[in-house]
Order: C-alpha cells, then sequence, then structure tokens
C-alpha cells in the first residue's frame, strides 16, 4: 500500500502463532512500512459481542469489512487492522484497530486479554471502549483491564518507588471515548437534562472513605480519571430489532433507527476532527512504518516475558528507524540526483539540484527518525550526502574533462599533423607554430566555453607542449638572438597565464563548494527546528491538557473532601509546572548544542570537499599528452 493509499479490506495486524505466543503479522508490517504519513491510531476495545467492529467499519466509511458475526462466540482474534485516507486531515492515515473480544469464556485466557487491552492502549491515538447496557459499577468492574495498566506497562525504565507516574502515564495514554450501546435510559440527573460526557463524568465519582470496599469502587474510576485527559462518552440506542440485528453487514441506512445513525455520524465526525496522530515521549509524532515496528518492540517484549516499557521502546525504535531513515533519505538523494543531473552541466545549476535533492532527502530523514537527540544520524546522513555530492562533482568534471579533450584533438588535429612531419622545422617555423596554436586555442574555447574543465584542459596541453614549442623556436634560424629571447619568455608568460586561467575556474568550483555547505548547513538547521518546533507545541500542547486535567481531578476531590488526596494531586501540579518550566528553559541550550553540533559535522567535511573532487579530475588531466 503506496503512502496515503486504500486498503479494500482489514488485515490481521497481530495474531497468535502455533505457540499461542502473539506476533506481529508480516503482511500488516510490510503495510505500515509504505506508510511514510503521520497515523492517527484509533483502537476499539470492549467485551465480546457488544457490536466494536461496526463502529470501525463506520469509521472506515464502509458497511462492512471488520467482522461482525451474529453468533455469541468472538469473530475478531487478535488485533485487526485497516488503514484508509483520513476523511479530514491531508497527509495523514487513519489506522483503524478491531481488536479481540474481551471476555470471551470459550477461550478463557485472561493474561491474553490484558495483553490484547494493553496494546490497544500502547498502540493507539484514541482508545474507544464499547460496553452495553449503562456505565454502572458492574460496567466498571468489568473495565479490571484499567486497574492492571501500572502493573503491565512502565512509562520509564527506572521509577523510585514513592513516585508518582499518573502524569507520564497521562501524557502518552490515548485519549478515552466511552461508546454505551443499546442505551435505553434518559440522560437526566434529577429533573435536569444532562450530556452524555456529564454521565461519565457523574459515573467516575470517587466516594470518600479509606475502606476496603470504598478502594474497591473508586480503583477503576481513579484509573480512569488518571490516566485519561481527555475522556468522551456517547450513547447508542439499540440499531435495529433483534432479528435484523443478525444480519447488520446486510441492512442499509434506513434501515436502522434513526437516531442510532444520528448518533453514529456525530461519534465519526467527532474521531475524525478530535483524534491526534499518534505520539511518543517527547512529542514525537510517528508515521506507519514506525507504528508497524512499535508494535513489533512491544510484541516482543511481551514474548520475551518482559512488561512493555515505553522508554526501552522509543530507544529500540530509534535504532531502527534512524538507520532506515539515513539509508531511504541517501536513496531519495541518489534518485533524485540521478534523474536531474544530466552530466557535464555548470556547476551552479549541478549545485541547485543538489540543494533540491538534498532538501527532499532531509524531509524524509526528518519524517522518519526518531529521538537523534544528538543529530548523530543527521550528521552521518550529512556526511553520506556530501561523499555522494563530491563523486557527482568530480564525476561532472571527468565528464567535462572527457568532452574538452574529445573537442581538443579534434581542433589541434591539424597542428599535432604538422609536429608529426616536421612542417615547423624550419625558418619562420616558428611563427607559424605560434600562430597556429593560437588559432587553434581560440577556436577551442569557442567551442568547450560551457564546458567547466575548458581553460584546465587547455593549461595541461599548453604545459605539455612547452618542450616542443621551446624545440621549434630553437630551430628557427630566422630569428635574432633578441627576438628568440622575447620569444622564450612570451611562451612562458602564456603557460603561467593559462594555468592562471586554470586556477580561476577552480577557484570558482571552491567558491560554489563554499556556497553548498552554507546552505546545506542552513537547510539542516532549519528542518532540525522545524521538527523541533513541533515537537515542543505538542509537548506543550500535552503538558496542558494533563495539567488541566490534574487541577479538574483537584477540585473534584475537594469537592468530596478527600483532604489527602488533594494534597497528594497538588504535589503532582507542582511538579508537573516545575518541569513544563524548566522544558521552556532549557530551549535556548538545546538550541546552540544542535546549531553547534552541525556546525562541527560542516566543518569537518568541507576541507577535504572540494581538493578531493578537483584533484582527482586533475590528476585524470595530467596524464593527457604524455
Amino acid at each position: 500500500m503506496a503512502c496515503g493509499g486504500f486498503m479494500p479490506a482489514p488485515v490481521c495486524l497481530i495474531e497468535n502463532d502455533e505457540n499461542e505466543k502473539l506476533r506481529v503479522r508480516k503482511e500488516a508490517k510490510y503495510i505500515l512500512d509504505g506508510i511514510k504519513e503521520p497515523v492517527i491510531v484509533v483502537s476499539v476495545v470492549g467485551l465480546y459481542r457488544t457490536g466494536k467492529s461496526y463502529l470501525m467499519n463506520r469509521l472506515a466509511g464502509q458497511q462492512s469489512g471488520f467482522a461482525l458475526g451474529s453468533t455469541i462466540e468472538s469473530k475478531t482474534k487478535g488485533i485487526w487492522m485497516w488503514c484508509v485516507p483520513h476523511p479530514y486531515k491531508n497527509g495523514h492515515t487513519l489506522v483503524l484497530l478491531d481488536t479481540e473480544g474481551l471476555g470471551d469464556v470459550k477461550k478463557g485466557d485472561e493474561k491474553h486479554d490484558t495483553w490484547i487491552f494493553c496494546l490497544a492502549v500502547l498502540l493507539s491515538s484514541t482508545l474507544v471502549y464499547n460496553s452495553l447496557g449503562v456505565i454502572d459499577n458492574m460496567a466498571l468492574e468489568k473495565l479490571h483491564y484499567i486497574t492492571e495498566l501500572t502493573e503491565n506497562i512502565r512509562v520509564k525504565a527506572e521509577v523510585s518507588r514513592d513516585e508518582d507516574q499518573s502524569a507520564d502515564f497521562m501524557r502518552v495514554f490515548p485519549s478515552f471515548v466511552w461508546a454505551v450501546r443499546d442505551f435505553t435510559l434518559e440522560l437526566k440527573m434529577g429533573n435536569k437534562p444532562i450530556t452524555s460526557d456529564d454521565y461519565l463524568e457523574s459515573a467516575l465519582t470517587l466516594k470518600p472513605g479509606s475502606s476496603a470496599q470504598t478502594e474497591q469502587y473508586n480503583l477503576p474510576r481513579r484509573c480512569l480519571r488518571h490516566f485519561f485527559a481527555v475522556r468522551k462518552c456517547f450513547v447508542f440506542p439499540r440499531p435495529a430489532s433483534t432479528e435484523n440485528m443478525r444480519r447488520m453487514e446486510e441492512l442499509k441506512e434506513n434501515d436502522l433507527d434513526s437516531e442510532f445513525l444520528e448518533q453514529a455520524n456525530t461519534f465519526c465526525h467527532y474521531i475524525y476532527d478530535k483524534a491526534d496522530p499518534k505520539t511518543v515521549s517527547g512529542g514525537r509524532t510517528i508515521t506507519g512504518t514506525a507504528l508497524g515496528n512499535l508494535a513489533e518492540v512491544y510484541v516482543e517484549a511481551i514474548r520475551s516475558g518482559k512488561v512493555p516499557c515505553l522508554e526501552n521502546a522509543v530507544v529500540s525504535l530509534a535504532k531502527i528507524q534512524n538507520v532506515r531513515a539515513v539509508e531511504q533519505a541517501l536513496e531519495s538523494y541518489i534518485n533524485e540526483m540521478l534523474s536531474m543531473a544530466q552530466l557535464p552541466m555548470d556547476p551552479e545549476d549541478l549545485s541547485n539540484i543538489h540543494t533540491v535533492a538534498e532538501k527532499k532527502a532531509i524531509e524524509v530523514f526528518i519524517t522518519m527518525s526518531f529521538n537523534d537527540n544528538d543529530q548523530i544520524y543527521q550528521k552521518e546522513l550529512m556526511g553520506k550526502i556530501f561523499d555522494e555530492y563530491q563523486q557527482m562533482c568530480q564525476q561532472n568534471q571527468e565528464q567535462s574533462i572527457r568532452e574538452c579533450e574529445a573537442v581538443l584533438l579534434n581542433v589541434f588535429d591539424k597542428l599535432e599533423k604538422g609536429i608529426s612531419d616536421g612542417s615547423y622545422l624550419k625558418p619562420g617555423g616558428y611563427r607559424q607554430y605560434r600562430d597556429m596554436f593560437r588559432h587553434m586555442a581560440e577556436e577551442y574555447r569557442a567551442r568547450t566555453q560551457s564546458q567547466i574543465m575548458s581553460e584546465e584542459v587547455l593549461s595541461k596541453f599548453l604545459k605539455a607542449k612547452e618542450e616542443i614549442g621551446n624545440m621549434i623556436l630553437q630551430a628557427d634560424e630566422s630569428l635574432s638572438a633578441a627576438e628568440h629571447e622575447t620569444e622564450v619568455q612570451r611562451l612562458r608568460n602564456e603557460i603561467l597565464e593559462q594555468r592562471q586561467r586554470g586556477l580561476e575556474e577552480q577557484n570558482r568550483l571552491q567558491e560554489q563548494a563554499f556556497q553548498d555547505m552554507q546552505r546545506t548547513h542552513k537547510e539542516h538547521v532549519d528542518q532540525i527546528f522545524r521538527q523541533m518546533e513541533r515537537e515542543q507545541e505538542r509537548m506543550r500542547r500535552d503538558n496542558e491538557r494533563v495539567l488541566e486535567a490534574k487541577l479538574r481531578e483537584k477540585e473534584a476531590l475537594l469537592l468530596i473532601g478527600i483532604e489527602q488526596q488533594v494534597f497528594s494531586m497538588q504535589r503532582q501540579i507542582d511538579r508537573l509546572q516545575s518541569e513544563i518550566h524548566k522544558e521552556e528553559e532549557s530551549k535556548p541550550s538545546k538550541f546552540n548544542r544542535i546549531l553547534n553540533g552541525i556546525g562541527i559535522t560542516a566543518a569537518m567535511i568541507l576541507p577535504g570537499f572540494v581538493p578531493k573532487a578537483v584533484g582527482c579530475g586533475l590528476s585524470a588531466i595530467s596524464k593527457l599528452f604524455k
């Protein structure tokens, strides 16, 4: 599937292997590898036979796709994936993940259900929890997977025993949407109408007290409040009669309840509009390629009996992504150069092509790279691009040399024949040789004026003919001693002047190389800072979202009078505000560190750039006319 392309049907992303261990399907990984743009990942979880798949088909804009089923067994096994172009946001792909129904009595594997739930949380940017009936204590007890998240997921590799991690979880966890199906109650509190969001928040209200029973009541509610900063609720009436619901995939819209359709459309528009791109810690947005790698990292941790750790996953993902980012960015650069550069060509034109190709390559790298905080991989890319450009410049010079040589041999053919048959070894022969050489040099220049190595090739040719010129001069008895001395000096001057022209030609190439380096340095820095600004803006929004959620939670705790938890919440708020302040203060130092790092790399590359390219070309010329 090409970037932003269309998958005609879902495929299995995560399944059980023959040993009943989770694994990522190669077919799904291949599809994700082809998605180079940011992904918005929406997962649906919930008890089996609650109509999860229908909502996901609606989000995909299709009547069918994810298996619905009409029996009491769970149809979806593992996690299934459907990637579709995002209907609202250009340059983004909507990745829909339909998970295996939880609590299937036939399956009877509670740990497997827990890992499916955890993977849905880890991979998604929006998590939809689907349930039937009402949000009551029983419904919340069935959502016990929420209470087990801290046991089965770690944000940091090392955490002190007394450190509260709720803010860390809240930053990286998806937004939470509760979809209540077959809802038959009136949305009222007392005699006042309430929204579905009010209904959810009311159901999540904590009870004061510290008894075991109160703690058991509060635990799932507290976890939802502490882990998910953004919470939303939709209530859906029954979509059709019991008989019709057995053939949901066949029903047309006019067969469905109008209120259900209205809610389904409102739900879809909310997801399209509000669901954010998937990010990991640090505000880094990930592409489909990174999502596939992330899935493999998490599944491998589970297979090996470890607890998935977001911090470790970021480190693993960075290694995988950054190596590929360098490879694909370099491939982009080479392909662009080969398709646009027609050698030999003017160095400035080649430089302009290099600038365009390098910009595209850096964009490819920035899109794919991940957590390259010290710009190690970007510096590697800078060096490799310059090696390729150096070779291209060298090939440009060598091609120019070959074409100049061909013209020179053609133009000076008559002169060479005259030298061979001794036509100039006679009285007056030197003037004839000199005039012929000047005439042919002008003709050569006229025919090679667009060539970058024209003067250098002529300089080498003139130097190679110095001995022959002197021999013809010595043999010309028609010249006086004074004229002879004058011609010797004139010949030396011509060689020096021509050498100067060749050096000026090389100086122009060197100046072009310095300009290329300046543009390269600026492009790398600009791209890094655009990426940094995007990430910092996302981090700022994440921090604000978490801070707002903590402040709301503090207000809720104050209302029910749980003072000890209010005090704990205030400490979390203080720590979060301190972290936000430190992050703002660190921006200038990050800027300078990146600027210095890229500058040092540029300084290391440049000194060898021009001499190597030009020197190689000149060594080829020096072999001419020996």
